[in-house]
């Protein structure tokens, strides 16, 4: 007897790209068996007139602190994860760490977590570790050196990578990136980059990233693009990275379904010239956190702001969303969040990148088609981070699993109600236990660590 039986399900086949209704049997964490009279279950689900979908794997989101949040939950975004159907999560994105990769993984051993984790070490991370305080600064040799055995350290730990956040951290050369990857030589480890410059310098910065591939031989995962080159300079972008996959770079890409980006009002970001690049305004920065919630700035306002708080998330209408969506479409990319809060205030991506393609950009424009959408969710996010056992639904492969209304899917979250969880989710099943019933957690910790 299975342990769930999942059944009358609709499942997408993504080795023939074919739709098919049949039972899902799971055991101890894994599908079991899957076809038609397979037996019963001491759980049965039937998903009649229901998608079933493998665990959507989000490969770009920041969780980078947990156990010291400060607030009931040890996790400012998880929960939001699980609830729109994300089962494996990876954080560490942009450079960005908050604790050591083993403080964050030991507290996950210990307690369990909403979603299954992977982390990235983050390269600005490392260069504050060794004393680094001055972002426009280069580092010197010794200090990269420094750097190298901190990342050694974190690798053999089982952090999936390296990650860049060049556009934080400015004096960051691009010999000190070449340099601090030789640790990685010959081991099964993913590079990802926030690229150095938007705008008209989409291009050259993609580059640049593709440059680091070519020289380091390492995978590239490019970070959102959308608020990379969506401002004019999506097609020529996007044509840059083409040509380069088709030459031999292996380069992949990621990108979150909205015109708007989202990230720390004091970072270099918004260093002086940063509106005129994006021919905006100061009314296009919306302000996420208290005392300032809600509110559109203007000139004295976001100087205010960035100087009194430079750690509030902000929100920045910017993005020209047609190119956002000539992204998403493209065959090397993968959906992701890039989702980032602080005590659950920030963008609305967080709680809604996934339920939003499949309603907005699935049903309502059909701009992809409904496997082009899963596949970008699923199984190109878990190839790409090694996951031999996620990402598709076949036997012997880990039980995570969303079922979900195709006609009745919406993400509710909004830029003033950035958490709001969506309707039509009706299960997730993560390792093989019901997590999330009617879009209402039931089991919050049957997460795990996942080691390279």
């Amino acid at each position: 007897m299975f342990d769930i039986k999942i059944k009358n399900g609709t499942i997408y086949d993504f080795d023939d790209n074919s739709k098919k209704i049949f039972d899902i049997g799971i055991r101890n964490g894994k599908i079991i068996k899957t076809g038609r009279d397979i037996g019963e279950g001491k759980t049965e689900i039937d998903a009649d007139g229901m998608i079933v979908s493998p665990g959507f794997v989000d490969i770009h989101m920041h969780e980078e602190t947990v156990g010291n949040t400060n607030d009931k939950d040890d996790y400012d975004i998880a929960n939001k994860m699980l609830l729109m159907g994300a089962t494996t999560c990876v954080g560490g994105n942009c450079g960005i760490n908050k604790q050591s990769v083993k403080e964050f993984y030991d507290f996950v051993d210990e307690n369990g977590s909403p979603v299954n984790y992977l982390l990235y070490i983050g390269h600005n991370y490392l260069r504050e570790e060794v004393g680094i305080k001055d972002i426009y600064r280069k580092a010197t040799d010794e200090e990269i050196e420094d750097m190298k055995e901190l990342l050694k350290k974190a690798v053999k730990y089982g952090a999936v990578g390296l990650s860049f956040g060049l556009e934080y951290s400015p004096g960051t050369t691009l010999d000190e990136v070449i340099k601090i990857c030789e640790p990685l030589k010959e081991k099964d480890v993913l590079l990802s980059a926030h690229y150095r410059k938007d705008t008209k310098y989409a291009m050259e910065s993609v580059q640049e990233l593709i440059e680091v591939s070519k020289r380091t031989s390492l995978p590239m995962q490019i970070s959102h693009l959308g608020s990379c080159a969506a401002y004019g300079m999506m097609s020529e972008t996007l044509d840059i990275i083409q040509n380069a996959i088709d030459k031999g770079a292996d380069v992949q890409v990621d990108c979150y379904p909205y015109d708007a980006f989202s990230t720390y009002i004091g970072s270099a970001v918004f260093d002086e010239g940063s509106f005129e690049l994006w021919n905006k305004s100061y009314d296009s920065i919306l302000l996420t956190e208290e005392p300032y919630k809600g509110v559109r700035c203007d000139e004295k306002l976001f100087h205010k702001v960035r100087k009194e708080y430079p750690d509030m998330l902000v929100v920045a209408f910017a993005m020209n969303e047609a190119e956002v969506i000539k992204a998403i479409k493209a065959p090397f990319m993968s959906i992701a969040s890039d989702g980032l809060y602080n005590k659950s205030q920030g963008h609305p991506r967080g709680a809604g990148t996934f339920p939003r393609v499949l309603a907005k950009y699935v049903r309502e424009e059909r701009e992809l088609s409904m496997i082009e959408a899963l596949k970008k969710m699923t199984l190109k996010p878990a190839r790409r981070l090694g996951l031999k056992y996620k990402g598709d639904i076949k036997e012997n492969y880990d039980a995570d699993l969303v079922i979900f209304d195709p006609e009745n899917i919406k993400d509710n979250a909004d830029y003033l109600n950035p958490t709001s969880p969506p309707d039509g989710i009706k299960y997730v099943i993560l390792n093989g236990e019901i997590a999330v019933k009617d879009n209402k957690i039931l089991k919050s910790r049957l997460g795990k660590i996942i080691r390279k």
